[in-house]
């Protein structure tokens, strides 16, 4: 919602360089996709470690998660 409100606010303040974010913003989100799949991954692997790491205290507390 704070976003819509701070494009409107640019709207008004300067329309074109609000029709240019508008056009642009797609664009910029699609280029940054591939890095947010990554970031997915790389916090997949990293919990897969911390479960594989921790497993034997699990194991000798009894303990679930």
């Amino acid at each position: 919602m704070m976003t819509f409100i701070l494009w409107c606010l640019l709207l008004v303040v300067c329309w074109p360089m609000a029709l240019l974010a508008l056009v642009l913003y797609p664009i910029v989100w699609l280029l940054l996709l591939p890095f947010r799949i990554l970031g997915i991954a790389v916090g997949g692997v990293l919990e897969l470690l911390r479960g594989i790491i921790f497993l034997p205290a699990r194991v000798l507390t009894g303990r679930r998660a």
